[in-house]
């Protein structure tokens, strides 16, 4: 044996082909777990799955979490049985590695002594990986600059896991250091794309099950993640995104991506996981699984679509949402990591999200998303935490159609703006709301006193003209946009093919969010304005003359308040196909 040496390349390289492991601890901790709920919340103090070398002990360690979680004791059976369910057990030898390890266990009381072994038996591995990735750049030939930030970012992941509950420094990481906390500015946080929320906070979108929820956060994410502008605001540096859906096809997916103007080459930092096979999030399982997917995409915000579809418990039960937040959410806040869950409304929109009132006491700010119809929306925040950012949005999905497809590039969500408005002709209802807006008349105005500012500001207008703009001012989006005539847009969505979306609205309308009205508290609400009548100069036909102008597509009649915008279909009739809701 004294003529043994090592191979020549080990001596060249001096890279450690050795890997620092303590299997004995290994396999007396995940024995010990096996039978004891004590044994496995004992060593969860210290460890977790990243800290097991052999994959069958992790495997096992996160089957024993799930049992945990769900309140049931475990026991070698049940952690065999669950393996097998999910179709893994070959990764424990078909069993025998289970069997092996339950043949002798800890007592609970010994645990966190030997899991002490494991931690440091991890933490020699990550030293040792770090010195194996210097040496590799040296012979690389990478600069002391780019060795010095390697250095850096290793350091910084070894205190970040210190202090984000490993080791006895979890515990006093969370006390403030007075200094360095009174000279952050908190105030000047630069929020994320659209300013709906900033670095690291949680928020919910609440929405109809129709309201086109993950398309608008599809759309959202795929510009953030590509550095795009969006509502409005300046393109910024693209963010790494996480997106978890189990709620859309990926035949959906791909058609919406394509409808933004995504495709190969063109999703940045964007990483999607299709109905992924993770755990419930309301367990210490599902929380693992996806720390793991953030840590492996190196994620700065997670999208949960929709947030129901990944919990086990009751929505009704605050418990859940409880348990959501501290396996789940609080890691990811606690390690600066934004998360947007989408959720639907309960039966009673009034009362916003569904199920417990809890679910919504641990985010940093809820918005509810409706439809207004013709392809407006509204985007209001309800409860906020921070209160930094604008607290509504007027918006139009502007979405075309190639064919039976949806366009490429076609899909997109605006800002609705009165700057934005096109020029109407002079002398039309729309720009006569123009120039009432113009001399600051109160939307509420009626016609006498939208009468009066008129002839004071010498403005010529006959009565009906001068009442139809009265009606347009008074039921414009309840949001307070100053865009009272959106484009004509269908009504479907990019990956919705039923003939109900697909077909698009027949006429456009303006509606209100529940409970909400244009008109201020105490004031009765105007009766509805006359048709237009012809006469006395005006352009628009009367709804009882003869001469009602009909859609060039399907014949029929067109609303007078449409024909009298110069629009000469319907919303749902398409003049380049000639289609039409009627059609057979």
């Amino acid at each position: 044996m004294e003529n043994v040496r090592p191979f020549p390349h080990q001596a060249d390289h001096g890279l450690n082909t050795t890997v620092p492991t303590d299997d004995e601890a290994e396999a007396l901790v995940i024995s010990a777990i096996m039978f004891d709920t004590d044994a496995y919340r004992a060593a969860a103090e210290r460890l977790d799955t990243s800290d097991f070398y052999k994959p069958g002990h992790r495997l096992i360690w996160d089957t024993v979490a799930g049992l945990v979680a769900l309140g049931t004791p475990p026991h070698p059976v049940l952690v065999r049985a669950e393996i097998e369910r999910q179709g893994r057990l070959r990764e424990v030898d078909g069993g025998q590695l289970i069997t092996w390890l339950s043949s002798d266990h800890l007592h609970a009381t010994l645990v966190p002594h030997v899991a002490d072994e494991v931690y440091e038996a991890a933490r020699k591995r990550r030293y040792d990986a770090h010195a194996n990735a210097l040496k590799a750049a040296v012979t690389a030939g990478h600069s002391a600059e780019e060795l010095d930030k390697l250095v850096d970012q290793f350091h910084q992941g070894e205190q970040l896991r210190e202090s984000t509950g490993h080791g006895p420094a979890h515990l006093t990481s969370a006390l403030l250091n007075w200094d360095q906390f009174f000279t952050t500015d908190f105030g000047a946080i630069q929020l994320l794309l659209g300013k709906l929320m900033g670095p690291g906070q949680q928020i919910a979108l609440v929405g109809d099950g129709k309201a086109g929820k993950s398309l608008f956060v599809q759309e959202w994410m795929w510009r953030m993640a590509t550095g795009q502008e969006f509502l409005g605001d300046a393109p910024a540096a693209p963010v790494r995104i996480l997106y978890l859906d189990a709620e859309n096809g990926q035949e959906q997916v791909q058609e919406r991506f394509l409808s933004f103007g995504g495709g190969i080459g063109r999703m940045g930092e964007l990483r999607y996981a299709s109905f992924p096979p993770v755990r419930p999030l309301d367990t210490p399982g599902g929380g693992a699984d996806v720390l793991a997917l953030v840590k492996a995409t190196n994620a700065e915000l997670v999208v949960i679509d929709t947030v129901s579809r990944f919990i086990s418990g009751p929505e009704n039960d605050a418990d859940t949402w409880l348990s959501l937040y501290r396996h789940t959410l609080l890691p990811l806040k606690r390690d600066r990591i934004g998360s947007v869950r989408l959720d639907h409304f309960g039966k009673d929109k009034e009362r916003g999200g569904r199920g417990s009132s809890a679910k919504t006491q641990d985010v940093d700010h809820v918005w509810e998303l409706s439809s207004q119809g013709g392809g407006a929306l509204s985007l209001k925040r309800t409860h906020t935490r921070t209160g930094i950012g604008p607290d509504q949005f007027s918006l139009v999905r502007q979405a075309r159609r190639d064919g039976d497809n949806w366009a490429i590039g076609g899909t997109r969500h605006i800002v609705m703006t009165w700057d934005a408005e096109q020029a109407f002709p002079e002398g039309s209802v729309e720009w006569l709301v123009q120039q009432i807006d113009a001399l600051g008349v109160p939307e509420e105005a009626g016609n006498p006193q939208t009468i009066a500012a008129l002839g004071k500001a010498r403005i010529p207008a006959g009565k009906d003209k001068i009442a139809a703009a009265v009606r347009i001012r008074k039921n414009r989006d309840n949001l307070g946009s100053r865009n009272g005539f959106p484009e004509p847009l269908p009504e479907g969505v990019p990956g919705e093919h039923s003939p109900e979306t697909s077909k698009g609205s027949q006429k456009p309308q303006v509606s209100h969010s529940p409970g909400t009205s244009r008109e201020p508290s105490g004031t009765p609400t105007s009766p509805p304005s006359p048709p237009l009548k012809e006469g006395k100069g005006e352009e628009g036909p009367g709804s009882e003359d003869p001469q009602t102008p009909l859609c060039t597509i399907c014949g029929r009649s067109l609303p007078t308040d449409w024909a009298s915008r110069g629009y000469d279909t319907h919303l749902g009739c398409d003049p380049r196909t000639g289609s039409h809701p009627d059609a057979a």
